[in-house]
């Protein structure tokens, strides 16, 4: 993982040294500000290598990003990319077709090679994650991938797979045992924003390895949203997931841990953060809290999960262990 911020410039050079080491040198982009506003400038961004692709997470103050003709040629890329933004909203322009504007929370697609220019909505600046995947790391060699200008994803059922594997992902960056599922996960959102633009069929072998990756995600995150529900069975998730309980068994059946190992797996990873967070709360309130149906139920899982009592992780925690 490797980070930067502005704060490790000095104030007067920030803007600057973004635009020249950070824009133009890392990213292949140009970045513009007025000079009066320079002074105030921040700017932070995270990357990591991870399945094949690199998620780089951004913050910054306005300014305006352009990848002109020149920048592709500086330092072309060959990627495509997913974008999502995480801010108050982000304007595309300057590309054939449209200009569009993507809202907090929506995603666009495109191809590296191909100019855009690229502004904050809002007065908050820049927080977006982009994910870009080599085209030389994709199963699919169709020369359409070369030519996806910027667009926003705006397909309502595709949508919110992307969202859960990306999540994922994000998680995977920070947690080292969590790189074994970045390849898959990576491979499911290219293919997904390639369903989108038209060039994967959802019904061939790569669309529905694709999917299937990305209901497995969302499944995860709808049993992680809904744990304080001690009746969390399959047919409630399935209904979530609008899929037959019989396909969410299919989805688990090639996943390392079952439906109801992924619940209780869940259900004891919350319980241990709780425990780190609020020491002063009685055990009992968060076993409830986290679905189990008893105090029993749930010491007797811990001890088995873990090789000891909760008290006893507790303590361990609050010795600094």
């Amino acid at each position: 993982m490797y980070r930067w911020c502005t704060d490790e410039v000095e104030p007067h050079d920030r803007f600057d040294y973004w635009r020249e080491v950070r824009s133009k040198g890392l990213f292949g982009v140009t970045a513009e500000l007025e000079r009066e506003r320079r002074a105030d400038f921040y700017g932070e961004f995270s990357l990591r290598q991870l399945g094949g692709g690199g998620l780089v997470e951004l913050k910054a103050s306005h300014y305006t990003v352009e990848r002109s003709t020149s920048d592709i040629a500086y330092a072309p890329g060959d990627s495509i990319c997913v974008y999502q933004q995480l801010g108050s909203g982000g304007w595309f322009g300057g590309m054939r077709g449209s200009d569009f504007a993507i809202a907090n929370g929506s995603f666009a697609t495109s191809h590296t090679d191909l100019p855009y220019r690229t502004t904050p909505l809002g007065a908050g600046g820049f927080h977006l994650r982009i994910l870009k995947i080599p085209v030389s790391a994709l199963p699919t060699q169709d020369k359409r991938v070369r030519e996806l200008m910027p667009r926003t994803f705006d397909d309502p059922t595709l949508a919110p797979l992307l969202a859960a594997c990306f999540a994922d992902l994000g998680e995977a960056a920070s947690d080292d045992d969590g790189v074994a599922d970045a390849t898959s996960l990576v491979q499911a959102l290219g293919q997904l924003a390639l369903i989108e633009r038209g060039i994967v069929r959802p019904g061939s072998r790569l669309g529905l390895a694709a999917l299937r990756t990305a209901r497995l995600s969302q499944a995860r995150r709808l049993i992680a949203g809904h744990l304080q529900n001690p009746d969390l069975a399959p047919a409630v998730v399935a209904d979530l997931l609008a899929v037959s309980v019989r396909h969410l068994h299919m989805l688990f059946e090639a996943a390392e841990k079952s439906f109801s190992q992924t619940v209780t797996d869940e259900r004891l990873k919350q319980s241990r953060r709780l425990m780190r967070e609020a020491p002063e709360r009685l055990i009992a309130d968060i076993a409830t809290s986290c679905g189990f149906e008893s105090l029993a139920t749930y010491y007797r899982v811990f001890n088995a999960a873990y090789g000891m009592a909760p008290g006893d992780f507790r303590a361990q925690g609050a010795e600094g262990h």
